[in-house]
């Protein structure tokens, strides 16, 4: 494994659900961290550290669990799956939608205000969100079945205008499987620069482990790949995203690992070296972000009696974190690392999704759930060796 030099910077903040707003010049390669935390920050300890606020729910509105991010096509905005929180139905909990009458799908501006909202009654578990060059929003529905109301949910993508409305559904509600009209489970969604529609499909290990292409239209063109450890082979394809060249970065998270694909699905290269990848993003300057929100050296509480298991993915010595570097060389340049203990014993921690803004302001959706904020370059930091 690739052990590059990095500076640490440990952010004083954790816990529930959120999202994060760190600032980065893309530009920098000295190995140092350009991140601090934002005036207002507390310090404290454990999973009940509290930051300032950028992520505003409106009307009291609890913070679910955040899935995708992406920035708007304005470069401004910011678009997020925030899951209906429990507000009390028969599912109430951080994650579930499907029996709620909140908008999982939320434009934030700036300032961290809601804007837009819509989607209620649509999704069970909202996973993948993508924008497209038109200002469309895609989602993909990870969830599968039926909600205790009776209503089909589950295995589809689905295509909006910024307003709202929907666009186009590939995929059938709550029918899972492997041909060229279903999907099982799709874990993200992401549109080429000439319109083609990819999606990584599934979300579960024992799925489809596949990535799915389609026309503009929706008209299924080709998919590749199934379960297994070799090149081209997924466990778990978590998300996507396109570098300046066309070429498909695959986050490979049951794997540990990135692999890269030319747009008709042949194989390139793999990677090990940035952690156990949950996102992935590539801005404007083929800066390559990826969060690691998984890596651990095993679960805890397995085999114990009276004792529930907790926690989960495996990458034994690798630091949970958001990792930034090059995609040309796969050199890692910075990692900001996780807050929580490790390993944490509960689930993943600290972003799973990540995304950038037109100024180099990245946005992370931290599924344990607090608003971390960070900003402006350090002035003398510390270099520490990463695995």
């Amino acid at each position: 494994m690739i052990k590059p030099m990095m500076n640490l910077y440990v952010p004083l903040l954790g816990a529930m659900l959120a999202l994060t707003v760190l600032s980065f010049n893309a530009q920098a390669q000295s190995g140092r961290n350009p991140y601090r935390p934002a005036d207002g920050l507390q310090a404290g300890t454990g999973p009940g550290l509290i930051g300032q606020g950028w992520a505003k729910m409106p009307g009291g509105r609890a913070m679910g669990s955040p899935g995708g991010v992406n920035i708007d096509a304005d470069g401004e905005h910011l678009w997020a799956i925030i899951r209906c929180g429990d507000d009390g139905t028969p599912r109430g909990s951080q994650t579930y939608c499907d029996e709620s009458d909140l908008d999982p799908i939320v434009r934030f501006d700036p300032q961290g205000n809601v804007v837009t909202e819509f989607g209620s009654r649509m999704f069970a578990w909202p996973h993948g969100l993508h924008v497209d060059r038109e200002g469309n929003v895609w989602v993909t529905e990870a969830g599968g079945g039926e909600s205790p109301s009776g209503q089909a949910f589950g295995h589809q993508v689905f295509k909006f205008s910024p307003q709202g409305e929907l666009l186009m559904t590939l995929g059938e509600a709550g029918v899972s499987g492997d041909g060229p009209n279903h999907l099982t489970a799709p874990s993200d969604v992401i549109t080429a620069a000439n319109g083609d529609i990819f999606v990584a499909d599934g979300h579960n290990a024992g799925g489809n482990n596949r990535i799915v292409k389609y026309s503009p239209d929706g008209t299924f063109i080709k998919s590749w790949g199934q379960w297994g450890f070799r090149d081209g082979e997924f466990r778990a394809p978590h998300s996507l995203s396109f570098d300046s060249q066309g070429r498909l970065f695959v986050a490979d998270r049951g794997n540990n690992r990135i692999q890269i694909f030319d747009a008709d699905g042949h194989f390139i290269d793999v990677w090990y070296q940035f952690g156990r990848p949950s996102g992935i993003h590539i801005d404007q300057q083929d800066v390559l972000y990826v969060a690691d929100s998984e890596s651990r050296d095993g679960r805890t509480n397995i085999g114990q009696p009276g004792l529930p298991a907790t926690g989960y993915g495996f990458n034994p010595g690798a630091a949970r974190g958001i990792r930034i570097g090059n995609i040309i060389d796969g050199r890692v340049d910075y990692l900001i690392p996780d807050p929580c203990p490790y390993p944490y014993a509960g689930a993943s921690s600290l972003a799973e999704g990540v995304t950038t803004d037109n100024d180099g302001n990245a946005y992370g959706a931290d599924y344990l759930g607090t608003v971390r904020v960070f900003m402006k370059p350090l002035g003398s930091p510390e270099t520490s060796e990463v695995q």
